[in-house]
């Protein structure tokens, strides 16, 4: 809670109090875009950052004015809030979504710009002969809110398989197909047309599962032969958006994203949450002739004089 001068002016916060502006160091560290939060748990249990001199822990929390490593290199942590850059990118087949790869296959990462602080993070990934939307940002509550299971965010693809899916076929993978990591299903499968022995569905699924697509057709015996995810949650890849090409979301884009993740208000919520801080905030007295002096000498001494001189005549 703010403090405030009998005048009305905030005083600044005690040493106690700056405790309520911190943050988890894992979560401050992720939000500079450095990674994920469970990179950023892991990077510290490995005894890889310090906060202030001292080798930091998992719980450890971080306020500013806080001096922060990693791996030696000071960390500044952005605590002024400002709208994280967010890039789609269509991902061609014979790409891996990795920084490294020991068989040194082309990476996505080779294209994309550079970043003056942080990293790029993938939301999500497609495997090597996957193609379609991926998308990329440089903070990491972004990238968890979209790719956590709990969250169940939708990602939609188009399939094309060789051979038809029957109404069997179809009703097992909703229902759910045992898989080696568990049963695995689609929230929605529909028909997109086709030739011949080619035919292409459109499906939905919520989960991020390496493979899954793919697994859940080898399983009913079926072969993918082209694999496309065109939209990952509330982010569609737009047609224009040609294989190998990126495209860099504009700030009132970001912001909408950032709203359907409910990581920022509607203006229409920021209203109501700013009246309910004014209705806890002390009142601010505005001076008032009628009310009685205050003892002592208080305000401008020219002020001073005038007040005297009125009293005076």
């Amino acid at each position: 809670m703010p403090r405030y001068s009998y005048m009305g002016r905030p005083l600044k916060a005690r040493p106690e109090e700056l405790e309520d502006h911190s943050e988890k160091l894992h979560k401050a560290l992720a939000t500079a875009g450095m990674g994920s939060r469970r990179e950023m748990e892991q990077l510290i249990a490995d005894g890889r950052v310090s906060l202030n001199g001292q080798v930091a822990k998992v719980a450890d929390r971080v306020k500013p004015g806080d001096l922060v490593k990693v791996n030696g290199k000071v960390i500044r942590l952005g605590w002024k809030k400002q709208v994280p850059r967010v890039l789609i990118y269509h991902k061609q087949e014979g790409e891996i979504v990795s920084r490294d790869d020991p068989e040194g296959r082309p990476s996505v990462f080779d294209h994309l710009p550079a970043v003056r602080s942080g990293r790029w993070i993938s939301i999500g990934r497609l495997d090597f002969n996957t193609e379609g939307l991926l998308i990329f940002t440089t903070d990491g509550e972004l990238a968890n809110q979209l790719t956590h299971p709990r969250y169940e965010v939708e990602r939609e693809y188009a399939v094309r398989l060789i051979g038809a899916l029957d109404a069997a076929q179809m009703n097992s993978l909703l229902t759910g197909v045992e898989l080696d990591d568990g049963i695995a299903k689609v929230d929605k499968i529909v028909p997109a047309g086709g030739e011949g022995v080619n035919q292409w569905y459109h499906l939905i699924i919520k989960e991020g599962r390496n493979r899954e697509v793919r697994r859940l057709m080898e399983h009913l015996g079926l072969t993918v032969s082209r694999l496309i995810r065109v939209r990952f949650g509330p982010v569609a890849m737009p047609s224009r958006l040609k294989r190998g090409m990126k495209e860099e979301l504009p700030e009132e884009e970001v912001e909408a994203l950032l709203r359907w993740c409910g990581m920022v208000k509607s203006a229409a919520d920021q209203r109501k949450s700013d009246a309910s801080e004014d209705m806890k905030r002390p009142e601010v007295r505005q001076p008032d002739s009628k009310r009685p002096e205050i003892a002592g000498k208080v305000g401008h001494p020219y002020r001073r004089r005038l007040n005297n001189k009125g009293e005076r005549q």
